[in-house]
């Protein structure tokens, strides 16, 4: 029965899991924004308002956003994942939208009342061969 079917439709009955060459070659940016005391609201309405917004633009692709539940990081921080198409892309990308005249005005703007973002944790990652594709 399974001899007449191709490779994608057997692995797509199996589960899905086959990465496309594009997805093989992705890449994921977990980023951790600690904020000011005070300030994730404001961090919350850029991203609400502008940032995500500007990252497709950029074609940075949003994976998801998270707020921790527990303290201590409840109510300051703010995590997030990105994707990208390869890492010289993320770097090109993100010195793009880093460079955006748009970004760098909502930037300056949004910290008229101080600094936001008092400190962002980045790390690359790649998927393993058993995770479901994203």
């Amino acid at each position: 029965m399974l001899k007449g079917i191709g490779v994608g439709a057997m692995v797509h009955a199996m589960g899905g899991f086959a990465a496309s060459a594009e997805d093989s070659a992705a890449v994921f940016e977990l980023r951790v924004y600690h904020t000011v005391e005070g300030r994730l609201p404001a961090l919350l309405a850029r991203f609400r308002e502008h940032t995500v917004a500007l990252f497709a633009r950029h074609g940075i692709k949003s994976v998801a956003y998270w707020m921790p539940l527990d303290e201590p990081l409840k109510g300051k921080t703010l995590f997030y994942v990105l994707k990208y198409p390869g890492r010289e892309q993320a770097a090109a990308m993100w010195k793009a939208f880093s460079e955006d005249p748009e970004w760098v005005k909502v930037r300056t703007e949004s910290e008229a009342d101080g600094k936001i973002v008092e400190r962002v944790e980045s790390t690359f990652l790649e998927l393993t061969d058993f995770s479901p594709r994203v």
